[in-house]
């Protein structure tokens, strides 16, 4: 089965600190949900017909749709695709957008699930980071989500901020804990050039972040959603009971994908592909029935650097028995030797030659990835 997103890239503030593609411009929305109704019937045949399970609306800030669109693209979905039963439909949502009424309208429209940007319980924090709720905000926009019939919810936080303390993150997830959610992905705060935050750091109006800092937010936060019953099931994701993102997961465990929308990914196994990140070239290219989009066949050595990279990151590892049977011999003697220089501090063997981090080796995910990726001399 595969997977399904949809890229809505429309704000109504631009954070302080984000990197994905979006427009504070909402003029062409219309026009977008068009195109996006166009390439989800153009994308059919990407993932061979599979039967989709999880659909995924990420932005940006999918909330600012309308009742109306919504349907609309969902609608387009279910005539084209075959949709299971029970597929998770996730929606990311600002907790200013999200109204008794709204919630229910959404509800309606068969949403099950909703990833909530808080981001933070301080609204000197929120203020800086250039966000559009408060505090209070975002504690009654989960409440009203729960009290309407939507219990499957995520939510955001970042760490690392120069508002921060060690006290003032333990009482984020203090209160992220008392509103009972199911789900959290916690994010350490990072400076993109091209932000608004990168921009001012260049400048030296704003302080490099302080790594540890981070590394101590960190260690709180695997301690203290484990004390909370929470699975740490990805390097930024924490999950109780089975409600691990369905669709995230697929991701990290190379599973196909259809995404829709400007700047969105796919993958069908074979090829990757992503959309041009521009609104005007993206929507005039589909008014056209082209997808403007640039592919890549991925090498065998690409699909297991892939694998490395995104399977470390879970608590399900990497397993050598498969690099053997996806990657061939080589690969598989590389890998062996190259993992080696990390056993027992950072990387711990489970059963039948599984390899996943340790709580030491999570801090240093990407180095260790990078490492053990192989690249053609």
């Amino acid at each position: 089965m595969s997977g399904l997103y949809l890229h809505i890239p429309y704000c109504r503030k631009a954070c302080l600190y984000c990197d994905f593609h979006f427009s504070t411009q909402l003029d062409t929305k219309s026009n977008l949900v068009d195109a996006l109704i166009k390439e989800i019937e153009l994308r059919k045949d990407y993932a061979n017909n599979e039967e989709i399970k999880t659909i995924y609306f990420g932005g940006g800030t999918p909330s600012v749709l309308s009742d109306d669109e919504l349907k609309r693209i969902l609608d387009a979905i279910h005539n084209t695709y075959s949709v299971n039963v029970n597929a998770e439909i996730t929606l990311e949502a600002n907790p200013d957008d999200l109204t008794e009424e709204k919630i229910k309208a959404l509800k309606a429209l068969g949403i099950n699930r909703l990833s909530i940007g808080l981001q933070s319980f301080y609204d000197e924090e929120l203020q800086w980071m250039n966000r559009s709720h408060n505090a209070e905000q975002s504690i009654q926009s989960v409440k009203l989500a729960q009290q309407n019939g939507i219990e499957n919810i995520t939510i955001d936080l970042i760490y690392g901020s120069k508002y921060q303390t060690l006290e003032t993150w333990k009482k984020n997830l203090e209160q992220a804990f008392a509103l009972n959610v199911p789900h959290i992905s916690a994010y350490n705060l990072t400076i993109e050039e091209k932000t608004v935050l990168g921009k001012l750091n260049a400048k030296g109006k704003e302080p490099d972040i302080n790594d540890s800092f981070s590394k101590d937010c960190f260690d709180i936060l695997m301690q203290e959603t484990k004390a909370n019953g929470f699975t740490h099931y990805e390097i930024s994701n924490f999950a109780k009971g089975d409600k691990l993102s369905q669709h995230n997961s697929s991701y990290w465990k190379g599973e196909k994908y259809i995404g829709i929308g400007p700047s969105a990914h796919s993958f069908n196994g074979v090829t990757r592909q992503w959309n041009v990140s521009n609104n005007n070239v993206y929507i005039n290219s589909l008014k056209d029935n082209k997808i403007p989009f640039t592919e890549e066949n991925l090498s065998i050595e690409e699909k297991y650097n892939e694998y490395i990279l995104t399977g470390l990151r879970t608590m399900w590892g990497v397993n050598s028995d498969i690099i053997l049977q996806l990657f061939g011999a080589e690969l598989h003697a590389y890998f062996l030797s190259e993992i080696k220089n990390y056993l027992t501090k950072e990387i711990e063997i489970q059963n039948k030659n599984t390899y996943v981090l340790t709580n030491i080796g999570k801090h240093l995910a990407d180095r260790i990835s990078s490492d053990l990726f192989y690249v053609k001399m």
